[in-house]
């Protein structure tokens, strides 16, 4: 395997720098931007290539490339990290599977990995957490050490201030994933974990154009009945199937079996007047037919009627109208703790801890919900901030000054851990 010359410029004489391996970052700029300024920070960096979109997004700038099978990507990757002398390995969607084994190997050799990803505190937040999120998380649990924490950081800015259009998001996750799929002769042995196949399930987003104000009005006139206090509820927060939150960070095979426990609870434990409303994630794909299976099953648990699944609507309208919320790990459980909303976490979030979430199984959620401790969950979202950075991948205001940040904290000697 050759080095590209010049790849590695000459590290600073005024203090230890760091070698940075980047594997596969987000469909934006935002990788290029992070690797230019390392570099230019005085670092050496290292970028592989796994498939055409990783080429094609980075532009001109220097990398190698791994053509070779997934079952070889450890000893190759081995080879190269104690070759280069690499310090920290940065990637986003850290259950890839080449990123898996990039952290299996990296905790054999002593050297750091970093996951950048979407923020826990959205909008406006970037993670930037070691190894992992979610069930990976080294976030700690412990009320003491959160509030060690949060004794070190500042209030977290929640204003939206870096915003961007979906058709920007939209354009660069079709290009990068449709890049994938064409680019295989140049990546004959690319391994990609999608459970969908790729024109299927880009194919099924022109029948939920063609829905979308049906849905949107539907969502509209529940909203309606929620804000005149004529529903009583429980909302039911949904993420994506694919989604690796989904199938790596909970213990469900499917969000059906989710759903399965949460109406079968609900059927045997919610008082008679409650309904449930299932809000679908705004990027699901159809391919689930929730809007199928989730009013079958309610029949069979004798809940029809009571069951409502909508696509659209204002979440904090929602949200804030509702008894409460159940979800497997996503985000939103954050939103609706920060109203003081009772939250059920099925997953394994970060923010899944007593004080906050219900903690006292979900039958005895519907009647008797654990409060939330407001300010406890402030202290929670300063700890937090250690491991977020405000800041966006494609807006590009944010993308700089997130790139800044992250400059910023490995000039002042960043930690492999929260703790």
């Amino acid at each position: 395997m050759k080095q590209n010359p010049g790849l590695l410029p000459e590290p600073r004489a005024d203090g230890s720098p760091r070698t940075f391996l980047f594997l596969q970052g987000h469909p934006s700029k935002f990788w290029g931007q992070l690797f230019d300024g390392l570099i230019a920070d005085g670092h050496r960096a290292v970028k592989v290539h796994l498939c055409l979109a990783d080429w094609i997004f980075w532009g001109r700038r220097p990398a190698l490339n791994y053509r070779g099978r997934y079952s070889r990507w450890a000893g190759w990757l081995r080879e190269l990290l104690q070759r280069e002398g690499v310090t920290d390995i940065f990637y986003y969607a850290d259950r890839l599977p080449y990123h898996i084994t990039a952290l299996e190997v990296a905790r054999e050799l002593g050297i750091k990995c970093w996951a950048i990803e979407f923020g826990y505190l959205r909008p406006d937040w970037l993670t930037m957490e070691p190894e992992a999120m979610g069930a990976g998380s080294t976030f700690p649990k412990s009320r003491d050490e959160i509030e060690a924490l949060a004794a070190t950081a500042r209030e977290p800015n929640m204003e939206l201030k870096y915003r961007h259009g979906f058709s920007t998001e939209a354009v660069h996750e079709v290009s990068f994933h449709l890049l994938q799929v064409f680019g295989r002769p140049f990546y004959p042995n690319y391994v990609s974990d999608k459970i969908y196949w790729l024109a299927i399930e880009y194919l099924s987003w022109l029948v939920e154009l063609a829905l979308e104000s049906r849905r949107t009005r539907a969502a509209q006139t529940l909203q309606t009945r929620a804000l005149s206090g004529q529903l009583s509820y429980n909302l039911v927060a949904m993420q994506i199937q694919a989604d690796y939150q989904i199938r790596a960070s909970s213990h469900y095979k499917s969000l059906m079996d989710y759903l399965a426990e949460v109406m079968t609870s609900f059927a045997c434990h919610a008082p008679d007047d409650r309904e449930l409303v299932v809000k679908l994630h705004p990027l699901d794909n159809g391919l689930e037919r929730w809007f199928a299976r989730i009013p079958r099953l309610a029949a069979e648990l004798g809940l029809a009627g009571r069951v409502h699944v909508i696509k659209g609507g204002d979440l904090g309208t929602l949200l804030r109208q509702s008894k409460g919320v159940t979800l497997v790990n996503s985000t939103v459980g954050l939103h609706s703790l920060r109203m003081g909303l009772p939250t059920h976490v099925a997953g394994r979030a970060v923010f899944n801890l007593p004080g906050l979430t219900h903690q006292s199984g979900l039958d005895s959620f519907w009647s008797n919900p654990d409060p939330v401790d407001l300010a406890y969950f402030d202290i929670v979202g300063r700890a937090l901030t250690h491991i977020q950075i405000k800041g966006s991948f494609y807006n590009p205001t944010g993308r700089e000054a997130a790139i800044s940040e992250i400059r910023a904290r490995f000039r002042r000697g960043v930690r492999n851990s929260p703790r």
